[in-house]
């Protein structure tokens, strides 16, 4: 197929775009490079039929396509609290004009939802039909609600004009290719667990949160798009296996040979208290299913920021 994804030189989005090399598909990666970037596609440019666009997708564009994978957005809290204004953008505008192109091209879109469109949800685990508990004029609202919009968008697109469309709702998502000043958890503590720098908590440790190796997260957004009946769905895609961030902290000093300490800071606004998907329905009706440990995808992480972090030192 001709496949378009937006925010395809991101951290998940560079992910995708080797999948569906891999799997035959013609790739149009487009991109503003806001939070994404051109190292992580560079493997991907030797590919024939690999396209790398520079672009902002809240302006029209030209393209053919049978599928589109919208994962364009600022994703991090220090990416969208830099440029909240774009994410707004990106998240509602740039939806409908893409949600418009899958329209008129009678193609597929996959919209790149996420498990903070819940909020700090007073249901948990989260399912796909809770509706959350969201501060819509919070520093974070720039991202939560633009995702709701987006969601809201994307379903009446489905409601009026039988588009096919579905929503996947990214919860924390790690590995290769993340920004080494992501502002995320498992990012920050494994750049300051490498350099046995102090591992800085917000709050007291006892938040929770569950993690998903990028290849496992990839195989869902594959079937998600791919996989008969997946029309006007909504799917939770992450990993079940919930721990503290305290306890994150001390694995990954355990993984990294590290001797840093941990210290502690207040906590962030807004964030959330809980966070675990109910996968249920991603498992039942994708046949999807978590298949890479965490302290597996933990190594093979530590294992290219330290990489990123020896070639970094040997530029300077």
């Amino acid at each position: 197929m001709r496949v378009v994804v937006t925010g395809g030189a991101g951290f998940i989005g560079s992910h995708l775009c080797k999948r569906l090399l891999e799997a035959g598909h013609h790739v149009l990666c487009v991109d503003n490079l806001i939070t994404g970037s051109e190292r992580n596609i560079a493997e991907l440019r030797h590919y024939p039929h690999f396209t790398f666009l520079y672009h902002d997708v809240t302006q029209p564009f030209a393209f053919e396509a049978e599928a589109i994978f919208h994962l364009a957005s600022p994703a991090s809290p220090v990416g969208y609290m830099e440029h909240p204004i774009e994410t707004i953008l990106v998240n509602s505008h740039g939806t409908y004009l893409l949600l418009e192109e899958a329209r008129r091209q009678q193609a597929r879109f996959l919209l790149a939802s996420t498990s903070e469109i819940y909020g700090d949800p007073l249901e948990h685990p989260q399912r796909e039909d809770y509706w959350g508990h969201v501060n819509p004029i919070g520093p974070r609202a720039c991202y939560d609600e633009s995702k709701r919009l987006g969601e809201t968008l994307t379903m009446e697109f489905y409601r009026q004009y039988r588009t096919d469309v579905r929503i996947v709702r990214i919860f924390n998502t790690y590995g290769p290719n993340s920004q080494q000043n992501d502002g995320r958890m498992i990012p920050n503590f494994i750049t300051q667990a490498l350099k046995n720098e102090p591992l800085t908590i917000y709050g007291d440790g006892s938040k929770t949160r569950s993690i998903c190796y990028v290849s496992d997260l990839v195989e869902g957004l594959m079937l998600a798009m791919f996989h008969p009946q997946t029309t006007g769905e909504v799917f939770n895609l992450g990993n079940p296996e919930e721990h503290t961030v305290l306890e994150f902290a001390q694995t990954i000093i355990r993984l990294c040979h590290s001797s840093s300490p941990i210290v502690f800071e207040p906590a962030r606004v807004d964030d959330p208290e809980r966070r675990r998907p109910d996968i249920s329905k991603a498992c039942r009706l994708l046949g999807w299913h978590i298949t890479v440990p965490m302290e597996e995808g933990l190594r093979r992480t530590i294992e290219w920021f330290s990489k990123e972090q020896s070639s970094l030192s040997a530029i300077s």
